[in-house]
């Protein structure tokens, strides 16, 4: 069976949309643009593949289906933006096989701009054809919440940006066979800003929670219990909470460089969150001492070391640096993860234990670090010399919370 559509990256935004595509009926091809990294299970790519999901090697395949939705993931790069060397292969991948009349959306997260002034020189250059006029462009900021099952692809609207109002229609026609609402953006800009809004959105909040949790503790004041009774208040309010770090692969953006004006609550938040590793090292370094233990030779267990519950993705997870630290006081670090069967810091295998809590019994110290379901947190409690919540998942009382 002919594909219809064709994603390009098939990592943490590729995969999600290609399996919305596929339960929707879609026949989908998908093509890798790097390693594939998405937050599927083995078990959900085998039902992908049974319900006709197909993987193209030639990149010819790519010219046989009239939509193409480039996903490759943007990584911060050196200069602390995102870097788009894989958006720049997809496209050169796609462009010398477009044929007139294809829909190509841009869902990868990138600067404003970046359709218009990046991509759409790529595709006209490798294709010979004019955007607008000879095939249709769009973005689409990828709404992917990895692990959340109660906002499922067809529940979650969709923002739609085109070069032209009829790039907009196409693009709005290929996204209203997965979602129940398409938004229009006024244009492609409009649409790449929204990305960027979403995603600034969500580090400004967990940074101001992130400070409140440093403010809290210094005051002995239960900021769980905070916000519990904030998140009450049925206006002006939205609940975030605080963590070691901030994982994820959409990087914040404060377009320095890029604009006359930075977005400087962004670059604030950055910071606020990059400190938050070195102070979790610094509160467990603090509870060794205070049970007369030094943190030089301290057997400490993390739980947990990646960025989201339940997942295995590992992109941006604060756990690393948080074990490098603590490697770097000399302590004695392993570590426990249901989805993680092997782990490396510094190039050196981490010990990865088995038993878990006569892992968490033996410690000196353990570290909550992500909340896996399968984790049970009372019996941890129950069983742990020391034990850390860097999440607010413990029951009160019976952990040290961040």
């Amino acid at each position: 069976m002919p594909a219809d559509l064709a994603v390009i990256g098939l990592g943490p935004y590729g995969l999600p949309l290609a399996q919305a595509a596929v339960a929707a009926g879609i026949p989908t091809l998908g093509y890798a643009t790097g390693p594939e990294a998405g937050p599927l299970s083995p078990a959900e790519l085998r039902r992908m593949h049974a319900s006709g999901f197909r993987r193209a090697t030639d990149p010819a395949q790519l010219g046989r289906v009239r939509t193409a939705v480039i996903c490759a993931p943007t990584p911060r790069g050196a200069d602390g933006g995102p870097d788009l060397g894989q958006v720049e292969a997809a496209a050169r991948a796609l462009a010398g096989r477009l044929r007139p009349h294809t829909t190509v959306i841009l869902e990868s997260p990138v600067p404003p701009g970046t359709t218009e002034d990046f991509l759409r020189p790529l595709l006209e250059e490798g294709s010979g054809m004019r955007a607008g006029r000879d095939f249709h462009l769009a973005y689409s900021p990828s709404r992917v919440d990895p692990g959340n099952r109660a906002h499922t692809p067809a529940g979650t609207p969709k923002v739609i940006g085109g070069l032209t109002p009829a790039c907009t229609e196409s693009a709005a026609a290929f996204y209203g066979r997965l979602t129940d609402k398409v938004v229009r953006a006024r244009g492609l800009r409009e649409a790449e800003a929204v990305q960027l809004l979403e995603t600034n959105f969500r580090h400004v909040n967990i940074a101001l929670v992130n400070e409140m949790a440093v403010l809290c503790h210094e005051l002995g004041v239960d900021l769980w219990d905070v916000i519990r009774c904030a998140e009450t208040k049925p206006f002006g309010f939205q609940a975030f909470r605080p963590g070691p770090g901030v994982g994820g692969h959409a990087v914040p953006q404060d377009l320095t460089g890029q604009t006359s004006r930075a977005l400087r609550m962004v670059e604030l938040a950055q910071q606020v969150n990059s400190r938050m590793p070195g102070y979790v090292v610094q509160r467990a370094a603090t509870l060794l001492n205070e049970h007369g233990k030094s943190a030089r030779g301290a057997r400490v267990l993390l739980l947990g070391v990646t960025y989201k519950a339940d997942l295995a993705d590992q992109q941006g997870a604060p756990a690393r640096e948080i074990a490098v630290r603590l490697m770097e006081l000399g302590a004695s670090v392993s570590y426990h993860d249901p989805y993680v069967p092997a782990w490396s810091v510094l190039d050196r295998p981490v010990p990865r234990v088995d038993s878990l809590y006569e892992a968490a019994a033996a410690a000196d110290l353990t570290i909550l670090l992500q909340q896996h379901r399968t984790y049970d947190l009372q019996g941890l409690s129950v069983k742990a010399q020391l034990l850390l919540d860097t999440r607010g998942a413990t029951p009160t009382g019976s952990a040290h919370r961040l």
